[in-house]
């Protein structure tokens, strides 16, 4: 087993895990990891890999909100509003995955770049910051979970397919749209913490069932290590990010994504 390999599986499980949840797109910061992180594995693990560590990222979020998900409460009330929350979650989810499922090579073609990251980064950083200017003397009109409608969740379906252009980051778009459309920072931020559930465990499968089911013994662990570290550190990200949103916008992450679009950019102009 080499060591230096689970070592750098691991850097990726932390930048997995931090940026997955944060609205800086995880693509963005996968793209310069690939080129300081070389994990020693074939080109089609590591398309694997980087998409089905994710799965620890999944499981912090069933963790940290285990009794909002819980479909089998005893009380027969408390059951109904998370079958409504969980219908609504698929709701959401379908506009992104049909779109997905019926172009996600193409997308990945003609999309994958550092050329559409760093734009994407630059202009929805551009974005969080001018929505965010707007929303000082804003007041929200859905301020929980349960006062968001089907018709609402759906919306922020479509927002969440603007995410499949690489760069632009699922949670910054359906965060992006669920402010637009009158949500507060919170609940935004939580319904894209649910989503990313069917959206990610979906991408996993599918990237899975294209690779196959046969893993050396060095790939399982490799696979191991980074979905654990995800999860740890999803876990602290997703509890750091709802915190400071109690008394902070999202402006900070705007200037973050244009400086990393702009770093990208120099980056792959003059080095790469």
């Amino acid at each position: 087993m080499d060591f230096l390999n689970l070592l750098k599986s691991v850097a990726i499980g932390i930048i997995e895990g931090v940026t997955e949840w944060l609205p800086i797109s995880s693509t963005g910061h996968m793209i310069l990891a690939d080129e300081f992180i070389k994990l020693s594995a074939s080109d089609a693990f590591k398309e694997m890999f980087l998409v089905v560590i994710q799965l620890g990222a999944i499981l912090a979020v069933a963790f940290l909100y285990f009794k909002k998900l819980n479909p089998f409460k005893k009380d027969p009330g408390e059951r109904k509003d998370v079958l409504i929350l969980w219908a609504k979650v698929i709701a959401a989810c379908l506009p992104a995955a049909v779109i997905g499922l019926l172009f996600d090579d193409l997308i990945d073609s003609l999309f994958y770049n550092y050329r559409t990251v760093a734009i994407t980064l630059i202009v929805y950083g551009i974005a969080f910051i001018y929505l965010e200017k707007t929303n000082e003397s804003k007041t929200f009109t859905t301020n929980d979970l349960k006062d968001l409608t089907f018709k609402k969740a759906l919306m922020i379906g479509f927002f969440q397919l603007l995410s499949l252009i690489p760069g632009t980051s699922r949670s910054g778009a359906t965060i992006l749209g669920a402010m637009l459309i009158g949500s507060s920072r919170a609940v935004a931020a939580e319904f894209s913490f649910f989503l990313a559930i069917p959206v990610m465990f979906g991408a996993s499968a599918l990237k899975l069932l294209k690779f196959g089911f046969v893993f050396g013994q060095s790939e399982v662990a490799l696979l191991a290590t980074g979905m654990v570290t995800a999860f740890i550190v999803s876990v602290l990200a997703i509890k750091f990010l709802v915190g400071y949103i109690k008394g902070h916008d999202f402006k900070a992450f705007g200037w973050y994504r244009i400086i990393l679009g702009v770093v990208v950019i120099a980056y792959f102009l003059f080095v790469g």
